[in-house]
């Protein structure tokens, strides 16, 4: 295993009713602002909740957050924040809603030019609103790490940023939450946190066979548990499962002393960026080509995967890896989530113009061992036609 630290210190309220427990993690005398998305909680029940369990405190409210976060967007929270001198942000909704409130936390201190330069640049993050959340959507993990992912609609660009200080203080899961999920977004939770922790298992061997275990328990939970979700989301034991698998993929805890990829990730966010699809269809439509475009530098991994995860054995490498392949992509649209680009229309162009935006911000040379370049990102994005 290599050097690391885990700093992960958010403190998880899991299990039925622990919404109406968030007043006792929330600062005495805070202003709070509740950030939220399309206005579903308002529904579902969730809303009531939160703002039951918050009446005592003066709150306002910022809704509208996108499916995929904008700077735009985000950026308007900044003026409640100045009229009302809001010091505590509490975000309720899914992974989206969850990032835009962390990059609301850390705009409304930054000291900079603009605070697009915590992304675009990669400026530090010294200080933020602290703040907590109320998942109603299990997928991207955030609730529990410092990672967050904005899009600028006017640049037509989706970038990622990282701090602690952004580390929600707390995080209220209910699986209840997910019974009034669409068919849709469980499907995507699923293989969010799938790729989620394939992008920290899928690499090369450094003897770190307890993060293995970790890594390889979280899949085979998911694989036995999100069908199950998916066909009885009022199934509240398999809602369980499922929703901690989503934390635990993500919070640091598997991708402590390994390393890690990410090149789906950042191809994905591209494919976002450019035509609209959701996150979880991207890292469908290309884990698959990076497994297959850069299998001799993953072969171990991906044959150890194939293994103990899918149960293949007695075949040679090439075999085996080609039917590790073809099982995650199985996987995938047992889900119902399809994994080419030609299946959302994109034009066999996008290879090609991917690259080259990715190429002309210099964000290639990417994955564990940094041999992803502009060539590669090509080939991975041409064989998912």
């Amino acid at each position: 295993m290599k050097n690391f630290v885990f700093y992960n210190h958010t403190k998880i309220l899991f299990g039925k009713g622990q919404i109406a427990l968030i007043a006792g993690e929330i600062p005495e005398d805070s202003k709070i602002l509740l950030v939220y998305g399309g206005g579903s909680i308002k529904n579902n029940g969730i809303y009531e909740q939160v703002t039951d369990a918050i009446s005592d405190f003066e709150y306002y409210e910022f809704g509208g957050i996108e499916p995929n976060p904008s700077y735009e967007k985000c950026m308007k929270a900044l003026e409640l924040i100045e009229e009302y001198e809001i010091d505590f942000i509490l975000a309720v909704g899914g992974g989206s809603v969850i990032d835009g409130a962390k990059f609301i936390a850390a705009a409304a201190l930054y000291d900079g030019t603009e605070p697009w330069e915590i992304l675009s640049h990669n400026e530090e993050v010294i200080e933020a609103l602290p703040l907590g959340v109320v998942l109603t959507l299990p997928a991207t993990g955030t609730e529990s790490n410092g990672n967050s992912v904005i899009s600028r609609i006017e640049y037509k660009e989706k970038l990622a940023f990282s701090s602690p200080e952004v580390l929600p203080l707390f995080a209220a899961l209910d699986p209840q939450v997910i019974e009034t999920l669409p068919a849709k977004q469980i499907s995507n939770g699923i293989i969010d946190a799938f790729v989620h922790v394939i992008e920290q298992y899928l690499t090369y061997p450094v003897n770190a066979p307890l993060q293995d275990r970790f890594a390889e328990s979280i899949m085979l939970t998911l694989i036995e548990e999100g069908p199950k979700v998916l066909k009885d989301p009022t199934n509240y034991d398999a809602c369980a499962n499922f929703m901690w698998c989503t934390t635990m993929a993500l919070n640091g805890l598997v991708g402590s002393g390994v390393p890690g990829d990410w090149s789906s990730h950042n191809i994905g966010h591209e494919i976002t960026a450019l035509y609209g699809l959701d996150h979880a269809q991207t890292l469908a439509i290309v884990l698959p080509g990076v497994m297959k475009v850069m299998k001799e530098s993953k072969k171990e991994k991906i044959i150890q995967y194939a293994e103990r995860i899918w149960g293949i054995k007695n075949q040679n490498e090439e075999e085996t890896i080609k039917a590790a392949i073809e099982k995650t992509i199985g996987f995938f649209e047992l889900l119902g989530v399809k994994s080419r680009l030609s299946d959302y229309g994109i034009p066999v162009t996008a290879a090609d113009e991917i690259a080259d935006r990715m190429e002309e911000r210099g964000d290639i040379n990417i994955g564990e061992h940094k041999l992803v370049g502009v060539d590669e990102i090509r080939k991975i994005l041409e064989i998912r036609f």
